[in-house]
C-alpha cells in the first residue's frame, strides 16, 4: 500500500461544510483544533491565509487531521484582524487606506513568526503525546511558516500551498523536509528556483505548480462550487497529506 493510500482525506464538502474540530486556547491564541488529542502522535500547525480562519481552511484542517490521524491546529495570529474583500474588488480611497494599512503590518513578517515559535512551543507542551510536529501555510501564512523552517526549526516538515512572499533566499536556509504547492499566481522563475534548491537526489522536497489554479485555491479564495477548483482543492490537501504522512 502507498503512503498516498494510507492518507487519503475523506470526501470534500463543496457547500455548507460545518468545521468538526473545536476552539480552545494555546499560548494565549484561539485556535482551532482538529483530530483526537487523546490518540494523536504527529500534529500540524497550519497558518491561514490574510482572510483568517475561513471554512475553506477549517475544512482542510479537518481533512488533514482526519487522513494522517493527526491534530491540525489552526492558531488566530491576526486575532480577529483580517483582510477584507472590498478592499481589493471595491477601489476607493478608503478602501485602499484600509487595504495599505493592513498589508503594511502584516507584510513585516517577523513579530508574527515570533508569535507562531511562542504559539508551537505552547502546543508542543499541551499535547504531550505529540512526537513529531509540522507546520503549513497558506499564502501569506507560507511565508510566516517558511521563516521557521531553517537552522532554527521547529518543525520536522513543513509546506506552503499558493505561497506569498515567495522568495528563493528562504529556500536556501530551510534544513527539513518541504513542500511547496504553487498556482499560477506565483512568479515562475521563483519556484523554478526553489525546485531546484529543494528537490533533486538526496533532497527531500517537493515543489509541484498547479498550473490551473489560481493563488489561493487551498484557502479562502477556494471556490468549491467550481468543478475544478474542487478537484484540484481535493488533490492539493491529499498530496499534502501524503508528504506529511511520509514526513512526519
Amino acid at each position: 500500500m502507498t503512503c498516498e493510500a494510507c492518507n487519503t482525506i475523506p470526501p470534500v464538502v463543496a457547500a455548507g461544510y460545518e468545521p468538526k474540530g473545536k476552539w480552545d486556547e494555546v499560548a494565549g491564541f484561539k485556535t482551532y483544533i482538529a483530530g483526537d488529542e487523546s490518540t494523536a502522535t504527529k500534529a500540524i500547525v497550519t497558518v491561514y491565509d490574510i482572510f483568517g480562519p475561513s471554512n475553506q481552511t477549517l475544512q482542510g484542517a479537518d481533512l488533514l487531521a482526519a487522513g494522517l490521524g493527526a491534530l491540525v491546529l489552526v492558531p488566530d495570529l491576526l486575532k480577529g484582524e483580517y483582510a477584507q474583500y472590498p478592499w481589493f474588488v471595491n477601489a476607493s480611497p478608503e478602501n485602499t487606506a484600509l487595504k495599505n494599512a493592513f498589508m503594511g503590518k502584516v507584510m513585516a513578517f517577523g513579530p508574527y513568526v515570533e508569535l507562531l515559535a511562542l504559539v508551537v512551543k505552547g502546543a508542543k507542551a499541551k499535547f504531550a503525546g505529540v512526537t513529531r510536529w509540522g507546520g503549513l501555510g497558506l499564502c501569506w501564512g507560507g511565508k510566516v511558516t517558511v521563516l521557521l523552517s531553517g537552522p532554527s526549526a521547529v518543525y520536522d516538515a513543513s509546506g506552503q500551498v499558493h505561497p506569498g512572499a515567495l522568495a528563493s533566499a528562504d529556500a536556501e536556509k530551510i534544513t527539513i523536509p518541504h513542500i511547496v504547492l504553487a498556482s499560477n499566481g506565483e512568479d515562475p522563475a521563483v519556484v523554478k528556483e526553489y525546485k531546484a534548491i529543494l528537490e533533486g537526489e538526496g533532497n527531500p522536497g517537493v515543489v509541484e505548480t498547479y498550473p490551473t489554479m489560481h493563488h489561493g485555491w487551498m484557502g479562502t479564495r477556494a471556490n468549491l462550487s467550481d468543478e475544478m477548483n474542487l478537484k484540484e482543492y481535493e488533490r492539493g490537501y491529499n498530496q499534502v497529506a501524503a508528504y506529511f504522512g511520509k514526513r512526519l
